[in-house]
């Protein structure tokens, strides 16, 4: 004998209620939580496709069907956030117990890292200048033979446009040798009053010794404004000298350089010995005019100094590879 649709319906709901219990309860993660909700709950699900068939019921019935089809929706909805509220507290735990520390178990020993004596001499020399109002400015390392050398006075046979002492690269361009390609640069671009830092890397094909390196450091300074003298110069410098190292004594020496004149090299005391820390004069009129100022109204002054030579004489260090070694021996005395 066939079954009314009435009791066809109330089997099937509750056929269903049983099944989707089971299965919610055996839902291992929330993404399996959310696709049984969909599959029972949602608008194409079990529940919505067993109520379809209200519709073979007399009127009579169908508030039976309906007050049971709720039963079954409240009762699936709370198995699953029931579920869902036990997954979530399941995850959790496992994620503390993932992440929990054994503070019983001794510590990994990173030692504390220090600044190099290049970049801290770096950051000092910077503070001292920024100090005295000047700007800060930087320029390329691989260079063209203009802002190396042409636009600095260097005469088409000058000794350093020669192979061996400078490092030039196949499409013509170089490895710049000073940090004086950042002045023109940035005169090319700025009216004058102005007193500019350079900072960075520099390249010459030097024999590697205890003084000497083939990648070193420079920084330049310069400034260039109306009735600037060598006295202005030299004045800046012994105040440079003085913040960076105390009151030791310096002296100046005669010297050429292209692209300035007068020039002097700048000594100072160190191991009871002389030793050259930088190169200076007042910039060079034809400088001057390859950047567009007028000499005759403008006049600046321009010096140099190797990083390494003054990390060297701060901390008293006897050889400049000691500072490219690597060595954390000598790097921890920092």
């Amino acid at each position: 004998m066939t079954p009314s649709p009435l009791i066809s319906l109330e089997h099937d709901l509750t056929t269903l209620q049983t099944g989707a219990i089971a299965a919610i309860a055996a839902a291992d993660t929330l993404d399996a939580l959310e696709q049984l909700r969909v599959a029972y709950l949602g608008k194409k699900g079990q529940v919505s496709k067993v109520l379809g068939g209200m519709g073979q019921l007399p009127a009579e019935d169908r508030p039976r069907i309906g007050a049971l089809a709720n039963t079954v929706k409240t009762a699936l909805q709370d198995a699953l956030d029931n579920r869902k509220t036990a997954l979530q507290s399941a995850q959790i735990n496992a994620q503390l117990a993932a992440e929990t520390l054994d503070v019983t178990m001794p510590g990994v020993y990173r030692p504390q890292g220090r600044i190099h004596p290049i970049n801290s001499i770096i950051d000092q020399i910077t503070d001292i200048f920024v100090g005295l109002g000047y700007t800060v400015a930087s320029g390329p390392e691989v260079e063209s033979d203009y802002y190396n050398f042409e636009a600095l006075n260097f005469l088409p046979d000058h000794p350093a446009r020669d192979m061996q002492d400078t490092l030039y690269l196949p499409n013509g361009d170089l490895m710049r040798t000073h940090t004086s390609n950042i002045q023109i640069r940035y005169m090319q671009n700025h009216e004058p009053p102005l007193r500019v830092l350079a900072t960075g890397r520099c390249y010459r094909r030097d024999t590697v010794d205890a003084t000497h390196a083939a990648v070193f450091h420079q920084i330049e300074f310069f400034a260039v404004d109306k009735g600037i003298t060598f006295t202005d110069l030299r004045g800046t410098i012994r105040a440079f000298i003085d913040e960076l190292f105390g009151e030791i004594p310096i002296r100046f020496r005669p010297s050429f350089f292209p692209f300035t004149e007068p020039s002097a090299e700048v000594d100072v005391e160190w191991q009871g010995r002389w030793l050259e820390v930088l190169g200076c004069g007042m910039i060079d009129p034809n400088v001057l005019k390859a950047v567009g100022y007028d000499p005759e109204v403008y006049t600046g002054f321009a010096a140099g100094l190797g990083v390494e030579r003054l990390a060297m004489v701060q901390h008293e260090i006897d050889d400049i590879r000691r500072l490219y070694s690597s060595d954390l021996r000598f790097l921890n005395q920092f």
